[in-house]
């Protein structure tokens, strides 16, 4: 690729990391060096036991469990916000010493919507990320900075969920 693009797999739909991981999937099939920095996630999740068997992609995420933001205390909020600030500037700093061709950052808009990652650290690595890389936000409403960043958005929008009936997070299918 002679110059990477910037995509957002955004919405309150399911599937915005699936596509994500698919494209990195993709990505790998084709010798592409992908690197995957996780934030708001601490779960474990099946594709990451399929991702990592790939020799290309590097995955990156914090090793602190961590609940839903909205029963987080001040004080989890803030080693949150430490932890996730690192995250980011290894990824970034892995990107710009070696040769990624895919970074995907999963759940980043969330992070960054939180004021959980320095925005504007985000913000100059997308304007000046190096030419051939091509990257992968994702989360729920990103706003005009970002977008206005992006060559790519879709919208994931949940017509139906089973989560609305009830039905937790079954193992294989949502994680």
């Amino acid at each position: 690729m002679e110059k990477g693009l910037i995509h957002i797999y955004c919405g309150d739909g399911k599937g915005k990391t699936t596509a994500a991981m698919g494209l990195a999937m993709r990505s790998s099939g084709r010798g592409f060096k992908v690197l995957i920095v996780q934030f708001l996630k601490s779960q474990d999740t099946g594709e990451l036991h399929s991702l990592e068997k790939l020799p290309e992609i590097m995955i990156l995420r914090g090793n602190r469990k961590h609940g839903f933001t909205f029963n987080m205390s001040e004080e989890e909020k803030e080693l949150c916000r430490v932890e996730y600030d690192k995250t980011l500037n290894k990824g970034i700093e892995i990107c710009k010493t070696e040769s990624i061709d895919l970074l995907v950052l999963d759940e980043v808009i969330g992070a960054y919507n939180l004021g959980f990652i320095n925005r504007d650290c985000l913000l100059d690595f997308l304007k000046n990320k190096p030419e051939k890389l091509e990257v992968v936000l994702t989360g729920r409403n990103p706003d005009e900075s970002l977008l206005g960043l992006a060559d790519y958005v879709s919208e994931i929008r949940k017509v139906k969920h089973p989560f609305d009936r009830g039905i937790k997070a079954r193992n294989g299918i949502e994680r």
